[in-house]
C-alpha cells in the first residue's frame, strides 16, 4: 500500500464563512476523526490533497499528517474518510480523515476492475455487466489492496462471477455477501417484433350487422305501408 506525507495545519475558524474563504485561498477545511471522539479541525492544500488522493491506492492511500500551528506540532496516520465534492465543478469542497494505527485492522471498500474479454462476448455476442464496482475488505492497513482484479476471459452466456469466487492475496477477509454477483454475461438483446392477433371471429360478425342493417331497410317499406294504411284507416273513421 502506497504512502504519502501531507502537510496540515490547525483550523482556528469555524462556520461556512470561515470555510469559504480558505477554499478562496486554495485551502481545504478537513477534520482528523479518532475513535468517535471530538474531531480535531485541519486546513490543507487543494493541490497537495489533490495528489495524495490521485496515487495508485486511490482513495485508500494512508497518509502520513504533519500537523503544526496548535500547541505543538503532530505527527497522525490517517486514511481518508469521506470526501465531499462540488456537483458541478468537481472541486474539494471537505475532507473527513481517520487516525488509525497500522496495527489494527479496518474496514475498507476496495475497487473492482474488470479484465480480459469475456467469450460470451467476443464469440456469443453477449452483454457484459458489471453489478459491483466495489467490495468491502477487512485488514491491516498496511495489506489493503490498490484494488480487486477480476478475470471474465472464461465467462460464456448466463455465467457470472461471485464474490464467492474471488481470491485475495494475504489475511484479507470479504465481508460482502458471498452470493452477491460481480460480473455477468446475458444472452443479445432482441428487438421484440409487433405482431398483430387476428381475432377469430371477426370477419363473421361483421357480415351480421351488415345483414341486419339490411334486413331493417327491407322491413322499413313494410312498416311504413302499414302505418300509410293504419292512417287512412282513421282518416276515414274520422
Amino acid at each position: 500500500m502506497e504512502k504519502v506525507v501531507l502537510k496540515a495545519l490547525v483550523r482556528e475558524g469555524v462556520g461556512k464563512s470561515a470555510c469559504k474563504h480558505l477554499r478562496k485561498d486554495g485551502r481545504i477545511p478537513a477534520v482528523v476523526y479518532k475513535d468517535g471522539k471530538r474531531g480535531l479541525g485541519i486546513q490543507v492544500d487543494n493541490k497537495d490533497l489533490w495528489h495524495a488522493l490521485h496515487t495508485e491506492a486511490g482513495e485508500n492511500v494512508i497518509i502520513t499528517m504533519n500537523i503544526s500551528g496548535g500547541d505543538k506540532p503532530a505527527k497522525k496516520t490517517v486514511i481518508v474518510k469521506d470526501i465531499q465534492v462540488d456537483p458541478i465543478n468537481e472541486k474539494f469542497l471537505h475532507v473527513d480523515f481517520k487516525e488509525i494505527s497500522l496495527k489494527d485492522k479496518l474496514k475498507v471498500k476496495v475497487p473492482v476492475i474488470v479484465k480480459g474479454e469475456a467469450a460470451g462476448v467476443k464469440e456469443e455476442e453477449g452483454v457484459l455487466s458489471q453489478i459491483l464496482w466495489e467490495i468491502e475488505v477487512e485488514c491491516l492497513p498496511t495489506e489493503i489492496p490498490e484494488h480487486i482484479e477480476v478475470h471474465v476471459e472464461d465467462l460464456h452466456i448466463n455465467d457470472s462471477i461471485h464474490v464467492r469466487d474471488i481470491k485475495i492475496e494475504g489475511n484479507i477477509q470479504v465481508l460482502d455477501d458471498p452470493e452477491q454477483p460481480v460480473v455477468t454475461v446475458s444472452p443479445p438483446m432482441k428487438e421484440e417484433e409487433e405482431v398483430v392477433a387476428e381475432v377469430p371471429g371477426e370477419e363473421a360478425e361483421e357480415p351480421e350487422v351488415i345483414k341486419k342493417g339490411k334486413k331493417e331497410e327491407e322491413e322499413a317499406p313494410e312498416e311504413e305501408a302499414a302505418g300509410g294504411a293504419g292512417g287512412g284507416r282513421e282518416e276515414a273513421e274520422s
